[in-house]
C-alpha cells in the first residue's frame, strides 16, 4: 500500500494517474497548497523540500519527495512503463528528466505570469510565451511518426501529459501541434488517466481540444 500526499495540480496528477496505471494500492491525502498545508510539520517530515507530491510505501517504510524520482520508484516496483534495461531505458530518462527541466518549471511560469498576474510583467509573459511555443514544437517534433515520446506509453508520458493538460491556461492553440493534440487526446481517453486526474478531488473533467 502507498500513501500518496498530493493535490489537483500537474505534479501531484502525474503520480496519481501513474499509480492507477500501474494497479498498485494507494491512499492519497489531500494537502491544500492553497491553505499552506504542505508546509505543515507532518508533512515535512515525508517531503522536507515542501512540495507535493511524496509518498510513503508501507511495505518498506521508504518515503519520496520529488515526482521524478517517485515515478521511476514505482515503475521499478510494479516492472511497468519502464524498461529494465537498455537504450529505451535512458531513452525514457531523457524525456522524463526533459518534462522535469523544461515543461514543468516554464509551464508554471507561464501559469503564473500570464494566468494569475496578467499585464504586471510583459517582458515575463514574453519570454515564458515564447518557451512554451518552444517546449511544444519540440514536443510536436519528437511525436511525428510515434504513438509515444519513448515509441512505449511509460512514465514519460504520464509526466509530460499533466502538463500539456492545462494548455488553455498557456494559451496555446492546440491546433498548431496537431502530433501533441494526437497524443494528447489518446492519453486522455485512457480510463486510467480519467481517474488519476481526479485524485485528490474531483476538479472538473478533462480539458479537451
Amino acid at each position: 500500500m502507498i500513501d500518496l500526499y498530493t493535490w489537483t495540480t500537474p505534479n501531484g496528477r502525474k503520480v496519481s494517474i501513474a499509480l492507477e496505471e500501474m494497479g498498485l494500492p494507494y491512499t492519497a491525502h489531500a494537502v491544500d497548497i492553497g491553505k499552506d498545508e504542505q508546509f505543515k510539520p507532518e508533512f515535512l517530515k515525508v517531503a522536507p523540500n515542501n512540495r507535493i507530491p511524496a509518498i510513503v510505501d508501507r511495505d518498506n517504510g521508504l518515503s519520496l519527495m520529488e515526482s521524478g524520482a517517485i515515478m521511476i520508484y514505482l515503475a521499478d516496483k510494479c516492472g511497468k512503463f519502464l524498461p529494465k534495461s537498455g537504450a529505451a531505458r535512458y531513452r525514457t530518462f531523457e524525456w522524463l528528466m526533459w518534462q522535469m527541466g523544461g515543461p514543468g518549471p516554464m509551464l508554471g511560469q507561464v501559469h503564473h505570469f500570464v494566468k494569475y498576474n496578467p499585464g504586471k510583467a510583459p517582458y515575463a509573459e514574453e519570454r515564458y510565451l515564447k518557451e512554451a511555443h518552444r517546449l511544444y514544437g519540440v514536443l510536436d517534433r519528437r511525436l511525428d511518426g510515434r504513438d509515444f515520446v519513448a515509441d512505449e506509453y511509460s512514465i514519460a508520458d504520464m509526466a509530460i501529459w499533466p502538463w500539456i493538460s492545462r494548455f488553455e491556461w498557456q494559451t496555446i492553440d492546440m491546433a498548431k501541434y496537431p502530433n501533441v493534440k494526437r497524443w494528447y487526446l489518446a492519453i486522455a481517453a485512457r480510463p486510467a488517466v480519467r481517474k488519476g486526474y481526479k485524485v485528490p478531488k474531483d476538479a472538473g473533467e478533462i480539458p479537451l481540444p
